[in-house]
């Protein structure tokens, strides 16, 4: 058996405020109309065609609002709607659900209070699904976009 060694001095670090790792950030909980703001402000930045807001308080428990919006063809709809769920994650918005994303005809993204549909144009007259909350579809903008 060896004897005890002595041992000698302890040294420590500790590291600075500027360089200790923070906390993760607690998600800020967004309003309902907050939320409706953040969603349409990006597909405005995605250059959504007929934006259609349909205010649900009170007449349904699943959410407060619903847009409808429209994309020129598949591949804008889809890039809207991951643009979409990346900026509502910025923004601390969690358990985001997408469905549709494999035809992306029409994406429907659950962001809780606000329910998003993004639609090829003709998927949207088939449906029209603003007949349901009593409004009409909107008239197509007078300025025609080019497909891709």
């Amino acid at each position: 058996m060896k004897p005890l060694q002595e041992v000698g001095a302890i040294t420590t670090h500790t590291e600075t405020a500027a360089t200790a790792p923070r906390p993760a950030a607690v998600p800020q909980i967004l309003e309902p109309q907050d939320l409706k703001a953040l969603i349409q402000a990006s597909l405005d930045a995605d250059q959504a065609d007929d934006v259609t807001v349909i205010d649900l308080a009170g007449k349904t428990t699943f959410a407060d609002y619903m847009i409808v919006a429209s994309g020129r063809n598949t591949r804008h709809i889809a890039a809207m709607a991951m643009k979409l769920a990346e900026k509502l994650k910025q923004a601390g918005v969690r358990g985001v659900e997408m469905e549709g994303m494999a035809q992306c005809d029409w994406v429907l993204v659950d962001a809780g209070d606000v329910i998003v549909h993004l639609f090829k144009p003709e998927v949207r007259t088939f449906y029209n699904i603003e007949k349901m909350w009593g409004l009409e579809l909107p008239t197509s903008s007078g300025t025609a976009r080019l497909s891709a």
